[in-house]
């Protein structure tokens, strides 16, 4: 089960790491990023079904897209010098305890 959580760990990087590139690929019309994008895209996709004959698909796509969502929150405001209101703030940190709740039960079921 760790290597699946791991390998889970690794496409939610690959899905950050081409979300993160989205504003720098300016529409799709610088060709390195764009390339760099599609690939990190591609890969997550793919490490993801190794993951779901392990884990339910619900529990992978919530954990997959809680974390990704908190963690470009918190890299945005560092690249791209983006603020959050406090409010959204709790709100990610309620995202990441969701995540970790529906993941403690998921692995009792399995």
């Amino acid at each position: 089960m760790v290597k699946t959580y791991a390998i889970l760990l690794v496409a939610i990087f690959c899905e950050v790491a081409g979300t993160m590139l989205l504003p720098v690929s300016n529409n799709f019309t610088k060709i390195i990023p764009t390339f760099c994008l599609a690939l990190f895209y591609l890969t997550s996709f793919y490490l993801m079904t190794f993951v779901m004959d392990k884990i339910p698909i619900a529990i992978v796509y919530a954990t997959w897209s809680g974390l990704g969502v908190f963690t470009i929150a918190i890299l945005g405001y560092f690249f791209f010098k983006q603020t959050l209101a406090w409010q959204a703030i709790a709100g990610l940190f309620l995202i990441v305890i969701g995540v970790i709740l529906v993941n403690s039960f998921a692995v009792k079921l399995n």
